[in-house]
C-alpha cells in the first residue's frame, strides 16, 4: 500500500532516505479521476522504469483546470486512497498548481513517466533535466477515456 504525502517535509524525509539508499525515483502525474485499465497499465509501466513510483495529483482545486467545471467526481482524498491502494504507487503527492513542474522540483526524479502525445517538449520537461533526471514518454493506451465514459453513463439516464 502506497503513502499519501501532504507536507514538504514528507517527502523530502521519504524521498531523501530512500535516494540515500540508491533507490531510483519515478514520478507521474494526474487527476486519475476515475481509475481505468489505460491508467493501471500506464501505472504499471511508470513503475516498471526505476525503484519508487510517486505519483503527483491534482487537487480539487486544480482538477477541473484539466478536466472541466462538473469535475473531479471523486475528491482529492478518494482519488488519494485509490491510487495508494495500487500496488505499483508507493506514493501519493497532491498539487493544487494547475501544472506539476513545482512537484517535479520537490521530488527531483531520475525519471518523469508522461503519455507521448505531450512530446519531449512537454511542460515538465526542463524541471526534469534541470536535476538530472530523464523523460520516458509511453504510448497513449487505447482504451475509452473517463470524458468518454461518462458521457456514456449520462446517456443512459
Amino acid at each position: 500500500m502506497g503513502i499519501i504525502l501532504e507536507k514538504q517535509e514528507d517527502i523530502d524525509r521519504h524521498l531523501g532516505e530512500l535516494k540515500k539508499q540508491g533507490k531510483s525515483v519515478v514520478t507521474t502525474n494526474g487527476c486519475f479521476d476515475i481509475i481505468n485499465g489505460s491508467h493501471i497499465r500506464m501505472l504499471k509501466n511508470a513503475a516498471s522504469q526505476g525503484d519508487v513510483l510517486v505519483v503527483g495529483l491534482n487537487s480539487d482545486r486544480s482538477n477541473p483546470q484539466w478536466t472541466g467545471p462538473s469535475r473531479p467526481i471523486r475528491n482529492e482524498m478518494e482519488r488519494s486512497e485509490i491510487l495508494a491502494a495500487i500496488e505499483y504507487v508507493d506514493f501519493v503527492v497532491l498539487f493544487d498548481e494547475r501544472d506539476c513542474i513545482d512537484f517535479v522540483r520537490r521530488v527531483k526524479p531520475d525519471v518523469h513517466v508522461n503519455d507521448a502525445s505531450y512530446g519531449e517538449n512537454c511542460v515538465e520537461a526542463a524541471a526534469v533535466k534541470e536535476s538530472g533526471g530523464k523523460l520516458y514518454l509511453i504510448p497513449k493506451f487505447e482504451g475509452e477515456s473517463n470524458s468518454q465514459l461518462i458521457e456514456r453513463i449520462r446517456n443512459l439516464e
